[in-house]
């Protein structure tokens, strides 16, 4: 029902101000477009949104696992399948361990930590910001700071999970399949 709304743009389709992202996009990926960026190019405003606080989360000083540890809790959270298959592609383009992945892939909720403390540190903060709304208070702010984290990577998970919560609404909302993710 949401394709009929959300169509899969091809940078003739698009609106105006979507072409230029669109061709860029892609340039990158070998003269394809996915699915969820042309349904998401109807609204300029929302793909050039979402891409630029992504392109500022991935310029961060989280380090990339950390990354993928909160795009990956958001996503499993906002029940995102398509943000699941591709950041499970990125997780493995980055070496990370089997077990590692198919816990980010469980349910946030199900209670299976992380096998690496610091990265389930980044999740249980994240899931925390998410939880409160931001207040997560002096404990699980102190928590986070414990493994090593700053100040500044906690900011930067709220940038992470604004990004992303963006995202995977758009991607639920405009029906976007989930595609083959080249590795």
């Amino acid at each position: 029902m949401s394709g009929t709304h959300f169509p899969d743009h091809t940078i003739g389709s698009a609106p105006q101000a979507s072409r230029r992202t669109m061709e860029a996009m892609a340039a990158k990926q070998g003269g394809r477009v996915p699915s969820a960026v042309a349904r998401l190019a109807t609204s300029p405003e929302t793909l050039h949104g979402f891409l630029q606080a992504s392109a500022a989360f991935e310029s961060s000083t989280l380090d990339p696992l950390s990354r993928e540890v909160v795009v990956m809790t958001v996503a499993t959270r906002n029940d995102c399948h398509i943000c699941v298959e591709m950041h499970t592609g990125r997780l493995r383009s980055l070496g990370a361990a089997p077990e590692l992945v198919a816990a980010l892939r469980a349910s946030a909720s199900d209670g299976r930590p992380l096998p690496d403390e610091r990265l389930e540190g980044v999740r249980r903060f994240t899931l925390a910001v998410l939880e409160s709304a931001g207040a997560v208070g002096d404990e699980r702010l102190q928590d986070f700071l414990s493994l090593g984290h700053t100040p500044r990577n906690a900011l930067e998970v709220v940038l992470g999970i604004g990004a992303y919560t963006m995202s995977t609404l758009a991607n639920r909302l405009t029906g976007a399949p989930v595609e083959a993710v080249p590795v």
